[in-house]
């Protein structure tokens, strides 16, 4: 199976934020949409980075209070990993698992069109089987 059908359940929205705004506004907009990261984009199309928990959590700890009137472009990850729709899903679990990544924005023709979480990857893959049984057990039951 392909991510597409991954983004086609789940939609295409994707909350991105400009590298020159705060890490206060970051963590208002992560908030806001209950998410854990957000893709860095100065134009909402293209992707710069993305920013996660993580990212703020180690940069408070090792800089301190101060990082959060900076900038999210001093602690964004630059080297962002991105799909297209047609990645195969087992090949972006191996990846999201080697890499230990738990977002990965999917970028068509140099443009960003939606993300996939691991949330979003369990979630599928917990479906599917609960799709497998019951369909046993409706065989069974005939």
């Amino acid at each position: 199976m392909k991510i597409a059908e991954i983004v086609r359940t789940k939609g295409t929205k994707v909350v991105t934020i400009r590298s020159d705004k705060t890490v206060k506004e970051l963590l208002a907009l992560l908030a806001e949409h209950q998410i854990g990261a957000v893709v860095v984009s100065d134009d909402g199309e293209t992707v710069s980075g993305i920013v996660s928990e993580r990212d703020i959590v180690r940069h408070l700890h090792s800089t301190g209070a101060e990082i959060l009137d900076g900038p999210v472009s001093a602690i964004m990850t630059h080297e962002v990993f991105t799909c297209t729709h047609d990645l195969q899903l087992d090949d972006l679990e191996h990846t999201m698992t080697e890499r230990r990544i738990r977002h990965v924005p999917i970028v068509e023709g140099g443009r960003l069109r939606a993300i996939v979480s691991i949330g979003d990857v369990v979630k599928h893959r917990i479906n599917a089987l609960q799709s497998e049984r019951d369909q046993l057990v409706g065989y069974i039951n005939q």
